[in-house]
């Protein structure tokens, strides 16, 4: 067709199908889609959504070259990473443009539309296939609750947020401290949920009075803990301020929610909290065992969600290495060897979701993250995706390693017990270090003592009193 572009659709199943009616149905838009790729062999030949599928990926390089395609589009939501990897190398090959439906984690109602298209994303090569969640076990502890949303401002709050309204619940709280977060968040979720009920806020989690006053009054029956501060190496400048956060905040919250009654609590958790080897890694861990100890000592169903680094987070190295490439370079990592375990945003939300519906008693619950990545195969993905090489049009530098960080990062410890769940991708520790709150209660106190004083040393040497694996920390 003179002046459009020229289409090939990646996938024929419902999404695919989608974004045919999207396309014809606005001419404007100057697309003109001649037919599927896909895998499944029994499509091949037929006519789906009114055009042909024309082959599969084998066929792909042929098929762009007759049909001369100008635009390739990637419609398989539910595809794994390595599928998504092998057709963007395909259209790197044939030297054609190509870009992507979202995920399934990212449709909110699942539906395509065309305006949804867009650049391929690491999270897209990384992601893997989606989990079968039990939509019942969800529902049962969010539909028509009040549901309290803490660091409602960040990336993981702020998805959170966006999944559980799709569980209907009768109020969402919005938690935050930074006003301006908060304000985009709401304005974007009344628009996605215009019926429901949802409040903005604005509260820090340290004040104590502030807490007591929220939960006495709005009486939440489920918590999502997502408030935290997370840079380590700023946390090891002023650990003081990881203990205020991480640990004075997390403590308002379990005991507001002792009070109020909650329902549910869960706390998010990191794999920086194992083996600890930074003031918020152990601030982490703290919030882990008071999470334990107040359901031991409560009987109420508060729980421990952990896991790894996960992409597009606010401040994460993803959105670093961007702006090193957006300026040409060079990108720095901190050393060679470096590995973290990576989970797409949607993929985390959704796990931590369905682990509250097992939890109980003070649990553990970790998410299988897959392998580790090293930080540098990271680097040189997306130097690629922004169509350079790396090495030669971008260089990698190495910056050295910065104090807290470890190289390599680790899910669980030696001596913690792992079972299966019978939930795809979620483990459970059944004897998470324990410490009953008669005893941890004055170790606490201690501790908020120490950071209300600013006594660095002696934040670190109650650290490692109370959480014996913690690794040897430079005391400040």
């Amino acid at each position: 067709m003179k002046g459009k572009k020229t289409i090939l659709i990646i996938g024929a199943g419902e999404a695919g199908g989608m974004l045919t009616r999207e396309i014809i149905k606005h001419p404007e838009l100057g697309y003109f889609p001649v037919g599927f790729i896909d895998d499944d062999q029994s499509k091949k030949g037929l006519r789906l959504w009114g055009l042909p599928v024309l082959g599969d990926r084998n066929d792909f390089l042929q098929i762009v070259k007759e049909k001369k395609i100008d635009l390739v589009f990637i419609a398989i939501p539910s595809a794994p990473g390595d599928v998504i990897r092998l057709y963007v190398d395909l259209a790197k090959k044939a030297q054609v443009p190509f870009k992507i439906v979202p995920g399934v984690y990212e449709l909110i109602d699942g539906n395509v539309k065309v305006e949804m298209v867009r650049e391929v994303k690491l999270d897209d090569l990384l992601r893997r296939a989606p989990v079968k969640i039990n939509l019942e076990e969800i529902a049962s502890y969010i539909y028509q609750k009040r549901v309290l949303i803490t660091g409602a401002g960040g990336s993981i709050g702020s998805e959170l947020a966006r999944q559980v309204l799709q569980y209907g619940p009768s109020t969402l709280y919005l938690l935050g401290h930074g006003e301006n977060s908060i304000y985009y968040v709401d304005l974007e979720l009344r628009e996605l949920f215009p019926h429901l009920d949802i409040r903005p806020v604005i509260a820090d989690i340290q004040d104590t009075k502030k807490m007591e006053f929220l939960f006495s009054r709005e009486k939440p029956q489920v918590v999502f803990h997502a408030a935290a501060h997370k840079h380590v190496h700023f946390m090891e400048i002023y650990p003081e301020e990881a203990v205020k956060n991480n640990v004075k905040g997390t403590l308002n919250l379990i005991q507001a929610s002792f009070k109020a009654p909650v329902e549910k609590f869960i706390n998010i958790s990191t794999d920086k909290a194992v083996n600890p080897a930074s003031a918020y890694g152990a601030s982490k861990r703290m919030g882990e065992i008071l999470c334990t100890s107040w359901a031991r000592k409560t009987g109420l169903p508060y729980v421990t969600v952990r896991f790894g680094n996960v992409l597009g987070t606010h401040g994460s190295v993803i959105p670093l290495f961007q702006r090193q490439i957006k300026r040409g370079g060079p990108v720095t990592i901190t050393h060679p060897m470096m590995s973290r375990y990576f989970m797409t945003m949607g993929e985390a939300v959704q796990l931590i979701i369905q682990a509250g519906a097992l939890g109980a008693n003070g649990e553990i619950f970790i998410l299988d993250m897959g392998e580790p990545l090293k930080i540098i195969d990271l680097a040189e993905e997306l130097i690629r995706l922004s169509g350079l090489e790396p090495h030669r049009d971008i260089r990698i530098e190495n910056c050295g390693v910065r104090p807290g960080e470890k190289l390599e990062e680790e899910l669980f410890e030696e001596n913690e017990s792992l079972v299966e769940t019978g939930r795809e991708r979620i483990l459970k520790i059944t004897n998470p270090l324990y410490i009953p709150w008669k005893t941890l209660k004055p170790m606490v106190e201690e501790l908020l003592k120490a950071a209300s004083e600013i006594n660095r040393n002696r934040i670190y040497e109650i650290f490692k009193r109370i959480i014996p694996s913690m690794n040897e920390v430079e005391e400040k």
